[in-house]
């Protein structure tokens, strides 16, 4: 696969002594939607500014392209919205687009391409100060899109929105990504990242805890709901199991049943059934990413 970005023990340290990013090290490939997920001050925004080469590193290293091309001209087949959306209020939308085309030196055909991508097209003559929220964002998305970036980096795209907006920019995100750009956003919502990421890197005071695909973080063993007439017994003879990690009481009687290795849900029926149980529940779950994400990040 072709590697877009690559980053290796990144390190940012602020006035001596805030170590915002800690030797983070990922690579990101051409097609594919990366989320870099973590509570404010995680170093996200940080990370994106080095690699946008806005924020000076402190040591580390970052090519894109395979370190094909310098940082000035790689960055030109890069889209990127780090702030918020800053565009002329008395110009229309067609106006502030052609502005940008006009600096980037970039064709006026763009512009009405991208504005009918963003759903735009029919406001084109509307000011930018009558534009709602959502609309602001995805006129920025429209402007990071002009020169047809391979890549498109988006700094917590859904912040401030309401329901309807936050629909609207995820799925033209989703729809960006379908068109083959790549996309790399920042978010501390869980939410955004299971929706619309494929892959996911999750920071936490500068440091990563995992990078990988949402589906590889979510494909843990998961855990069962079971219930039964005799609810000791039950976990009496659960514990025995070598598959079975830990067991709570939780609502109506059940009990949760964590794994610490793979287990079907057949095969655990008829163990406690060769043991004489008979069930009156049993569902098989799959931890959310909210789960796992607060489980990586309150371990210490």
């Amino acid at each position: 696969m072709e590697t877009i970005l690559t980053i290796s023990n990144l390190n940012k340290i602020f006035n001596k002594r805030v170590h915002a990013v800690k030797n983070v090290s990922f690579e990101i490939y051409k097609g594919n939607v990366y989320g870099i997920l973590g509570p404010n001050g995680s170093g996200k925004s940080t990370t994106l500014g080095i690699v946008l080469n806005v924020v000076n590193k402190t040591s580390g290293d970052y090519k894109w392209f395979n370190g094909n091309l310098p940082t000035h001209d790689a960055l030109k087949k890069v889209g990127a919205i780090i702030e918020r959306p800053n565009f002329y209020p008395y110009m229309t939308a067609e106006e502030n687009l052609k502005l940008v085309c006009k600096i980037k030196e970039i064709p006026y055909s763009k512009v009405n391409e991208k504005l009918d991508l963003v759903g735009l097209i029919d406001r084109k003559d509307s000011k930018f100060r009558t534009f709602s929220l959502g609309m602001k964002q995805r006129l920025a998305i429209a402007s990071a899109l002009l020169n047809d970036p391979e890549i498109l980096i988006l700094d917590e795209p859904t912040n401030g929105l309401d329901p309807q907006g936050i629909r609207q920019i995820r799925d033209l995100i989703k729809l960006i990504a379908s068109q083959g750009t790549t996309i790399l956003l920042a978010s501390h919502l869980l939410d955004e990242v299971e929706k619309v990421c494929s892959h996911v890197v999750v920071l936490r005071y500068g440091e990563m805890l995992y990078h990988g695909s949402v589906d590889g973080m979510l494909s843990n063993e998961g855990f069962f709901e079971l219930k039964s007439d005799n609810n000791t017994h039950l976990k009496e003879t659960l514990l025995n199991h070598p598959s079975i990690d830990s067991i709570k009481e939780e609502e109506e009687d059940k009990l949760f049943v964590y794994l610490k290795d793979s287990l079907e849900a057949n095969e655990l029926n008829k163990y406690l059934f060769e043991k004489g149980i008979i069930l009156q529940h049993l569902v098989k779950r799959k931890n959310s990413l909210e789960e796992q994400f607060l489980q990586l990040t309150n371990k210490n």
